[in-house]
């Protein structure tokens, strides 16, 4: 279903190497080479910030400010301390190994802190086709080489918030273990990740399932052995660690002990039963292992929960919860010791959904607690913090609830919590939609202090897209999200006030904008109770709940006419609907199929299309009837998407279909009365349109597809004859298959839905830029040869922002009067066509205060002339040089 290869371009090689690609290692299959041309494309995220959950924060023991993320969908990231901000590592897994985009488990090596390594893999079911591996980098996290597991990894698994998994022994780093579910046992490297053996003396691989009678595979699957721990204080630098604590999903037999370096384990006696150790951290220096229990494996549930603690030297145990457990409703997890200080110790209460998450902390090893809020009078709490969200605004979800909730809250899922081991003021979290933190927090301590909580978030990016809408006017975006609903994107570079609310769905699964008119706007979605659909007459600041037909379950697909007059629904648990007004009277459609996808056709407001089982139906009369195509030779599944063409009556493309029959891309000039499949695509999952390149007419084609035996994403722009790949092999982010669309305004502009990477958009070097970060005369060059040799010569440059204002990203263009060529760039990415260049910012030096310069240097080869560039221009304007 999902395929790849690698293609070999030179351009796309470059931007792979500037970026940090994947080496050969990583490449599934042979280099192909195919008829297919290439261009260099700057991609980015269209900024949310968070979205998803993050069940793991990793900081390196050995070096400050090194941290790691992972989430469950969407892969793993690298804190920057300069910028404050995440960066993506896991960009590069490609399309056939989309499940990798899921991880388990990281480890930081803190002998060698260059290393870091991932457990990835989405699914233990058959929902994810292939097996897991762990991915292992000298560069943290830059380039990535991998070993194959024989059996699946789930970072989206129940369970997935227990850990770490995988885990370096802090005496030898080429000794590694990783915990796996389904029955699996343990596992280890002796050889720093690149072999892996199972460790056949360990005597337990766990056996608690969430729910037995899940015949699906997702919530009967043993979660496995959950956490490995060292103890740093029995052994000595190149021996392995003598003393290693695992954690195992049994309730009766969750610790188990090896003090031989792993040769043998035996059950830690005198444990607690009847919960699952959720995580295991110790304490050397005092000699304490805490530990997390909950009575389920999270991250959703848990109704009870303990915390406790193990003394090594004399193997006593002492339940240290800081609530009665009659008392608890809640399991307990995020578990972390503060290295400065290890006699304080903070765990959080993950699954108290309501009326908030609980986060408790102990400076006396557990013996006393205080805890994050606490109620004075019911239903009036009092905060030992203060939320500053001004940065997300949207984590308030624009609610007004009742005491003793606030908003915003202080979150939920909180699996992870992490006190910085080189800084006991700066502890960060992970929630089910966010990263939050604080750099102030032993104020907790002062006696009516507050300590300060904000998202420190920014470059996390962890939505998945279900639907994206480009308008021709209005907000150049609009997005339809799992989890978080959707956003109307005003800006690319801002994060947006406010999801869509009014109602709020879970999730966006649909969304539509009248063509003629891209004020009128439509959305479906899935909601617990209330509406599943909303309308729009502002394009999309505003919006108001429909009413829904009888037996809706779910949002389905939904089609705005194109004058806005007009809509058909098609939502899961009822059949095909046709409206018109906003919905407050559906009527029932004939002659299309329940579940059947449905669109609009973008010129005749009465004419709408839908697609089921292979078969294609054409309403001309505003949805009210159907009636089946002619057309054969189509996909005969329902993994479908299709869009008629802006401004082309009766103009439409399909794309879709499976290994197993027709798959590729379709197109209809007589309103799907016929199709013709494009004979030079092999596959393809989507189809979208942008604004026409210069001197075309027709508009821009693009695609998620596999062209010439190349997964990625294309772009056309002679209405599918030719093709032109825009990714590379570093920029894949897996499955891409739920929705791209260009922008109307700006040519070579796309947006791709990725299913847990967020929006991200990508910009050719020709693109029209728009307005440029600051106008002209507020920019200055500083270019200067440093260094020259027969036939070479090294320059360096340095911009300043001469505004008012900052910048978030520059692009800034010179041409070489002389035919000199950039041979290699530091400190900035670059692109060139003849003697024209581009340099960008990279992803870390993009945001410039006003009065502040940005400096990046290059080699080139030259002609022995070698004369300056004549002038520099940043957004198509002109910069001052000197």
């Amino acid at each position: 279903m999902r395929r790849t290869r690698i293609l070999t371009v030179l351009l796309a090689l470059a931007a792979g190497l500037l970026t940090g690609g994947p080496p050969a290692a990583l490449a599934a299959g042979s280099p192909a080479t195919a008829a297919v041309a290439a261009d260099s494309y700057t991609w980015k995220n269209a900024r949310v910030d968070g979205g998803g959950f993050v069940p793991g924060i990793v900081f390196n023991r050995s070096e400050k400010d090194l941290a790691y993320a992972r989430t469950d969908i969407g892969g793993a990231y690298r804190w920057e301390e300069a910028t404050k901000s995440w960066t993506p590592l896991l960009d590069h897994v490609g399309w056939d190994d989309w499940g990798h985009t899921g991880v388990v488990s990281v480890a930081s090596d803190s002998v060698d802190p260059d290393r870091v390594y991932a457990a990835v893999g989405t699914y233990t079911n058959d929902w994810d086709p292939g097996n897991g591996a762990v991915l292992r980098s000298a560069d943290r996290g830059a380039t990535w080489e991998k070993a194959d597991l024989p059996f699946k990894l789930g970072g989206n698994m129940p369970g997935r918030g227990m850990g770490e998994r995988l885990a370096v022994d802090p005496h030898d780093n080429d000794v590694l273990y990783l915990g796996a579910p389904s029955g699996n046992g343990l596992w280890r490297s002796t050889d720093a990740g690149v072999t892996w053996s199972e460790v056949t003396a360990f005597p337990n691989p766990g056996n608690y399932v969430q729910d037995p009678t899940d015949t699906s595979g997702y919530a009967s699957d043993n979660q496995g052995v959950v956490w490995v721990t060292f103890d740093e204080s029995t052994g000595t630098a190149g021996t392995p660690t003598k003393t290693v604590y695992v954690g195992v999903a049994d309730k009766e037999n969750a610790v188990y002990r090896s003090t031989d370096a792993g040769a043998s384990w035996e059950r830690v006696a005198g444990q607690p039963t009847g919960y699952l150790a959720h995580k295991g951290v110790l304490d050397a220096e005092n000699g304490y292992l805490y530990l997390a229990y909950s009575d389920t494996g999270g991250p959703y549930d848990g109704g009870k929960g303990r915390l406790y603690r193990y003394a090594t030297a004399t193997g006593t145990w002492t339940d240290i919860s800081p609530v009665a457990e009659a008392d608890t409703y809640f399991g307990f997890s995020g578990l972390t010791v503060d290295r400065q200080n290890p006699g304080t110790v903070m765990a959080t209460a993950y699954s108290s959904w309501w009326p908030d998450t609980q986060i408790y902390r102990s400076t006396d090893s557990g013996a006393t607690w205080t805890q994050a809020w606490e109620y004075t009078s019911y239903p009036a709490r009092e905060n030992r913090y203060t939320m500053d969200v001004s940065s997300s605004p949207w984590l308030t979800w624009g609610a007004n609830p009742s005491p003793p909730e606030q908003t915003p809250k202080l979150g939920w899922m909180t699996e992870t919590l992490e006190i910085d081991p080189f800084d006991s003021d700066r502890m960060m979290y992970g929630t089910g939609a966010t990263v939050y933190g604080t750099e102030n927090l032993t104020n907790w301590d002062d006696e009516g202090g507050q300590f300060a909580i904000e998202p420190m978030v920014r470059g996390l990016e962890e939505t998945a897209v279900n639907d994206l809408a480009a308008p021709p006017s209005g907000a150049p975006l609009l997005s339809a999200l799992g989890d978080i609903g959707g956003f109307r994107h005003t800006s690319l570079t801002e994060v947006p006030s406010m999801m869509f609310t009014s109602p709020n769905f879970t999730s966006t699964t649909s969304l539509d904008f009248a063509e003629t008119n891209p004020d009128v706007v439509v959305r479906a979605g899935n909601l617990d109770a209330g509406p599943h659909i909303a309308f729009s007459t502002d394009n999309g600041a505003n919006w108001f709940g429909g009413t829904d037909p009888a037996g809706v379950s779910g949002g389905g697909t939904v089609a705005a006419g194109a004058d806005g007059s007009r809509f058909v629904w098609s939502p899961q648990g009822a059949g095909v609907h046709h409206t018109t007004g906003f919905g407050t009277s559906w009527q029932p459609s004939s002659g299309i199929p329940a579940g059947a996808v449905v669109e609009s056709d973008r010129v005749d407001p009465h004419t709408f299309y839908g697609f089921k089982s292979g078969k294609f139906y054409v309403s001309t009369d505003g949805g009210a009837t159907f009636t089946a195509s002619a057309a054969t030779g189509l996909p005969a599944g329902d993994s479908v998407r299709f869009k008629a063409l802006p401004g082309g009556e009766g103009d439409v493309w399909l794309a879709g279909g499976a290994a197993d029959g027709p798959y590729g891309l379709w197109h209809s000039t007589d309103g799907g009365a016929s199709f013709t499949k494009l004979p030079n695509v092999d596959e393809a999952d989507t189809v979208g349109f942008g604004k026409a390149a210069p001197g075309a007419s027709y508009q821009t084609l693009y695609t998620s597809a596999e062209i010439a035996g190349v997964r990625g994403i294309f772009r056309s722009t002679d209405q599918g004859v030719t093709w032109t790949r825009v990714n590379d092999d570093a920029h894949q982010w897996g499955w891409t298959g739920a929705a791209i669309t260009g922008d109307p305004r700006v040519y070579g502009r796309v947006y791709v839905a990725t299913n847990g990477r967020g929006i991200v958009y990508g910009d050719t070097a020709g693109t029209d830029p728009g307005p440029g970060p600051d106008p002209a005369g507020r920019c200055s060059v500083a270019y200067t040869v440093s260094n020259q040799w027969a036939g070479g010569f090294q320059a360096d440059v340095r911009l300043t922002n001469t505004g008012t204002s900052a910048w978030d990203g520059w692009s800034l263009r010179w041409s070489f009067p002389d035919g000199q060529r950039v041979t290699r760039m530091w400190n900035a990415e670059h692109t060139a066509s003849g003697g024209s260049v581009t340099a960008r910012n990279t992803g870390w030096n993009g945001t410039v205060a006003a009065g502040a310069s940005v400096a990046f240097g290059f080699t080139g080869e030259g002609s022995g002339a070698d004369s300056l560039p004549a002038s520099f221009t940043l957004g198509g304007e002109a910069c001052s040089t000197g």
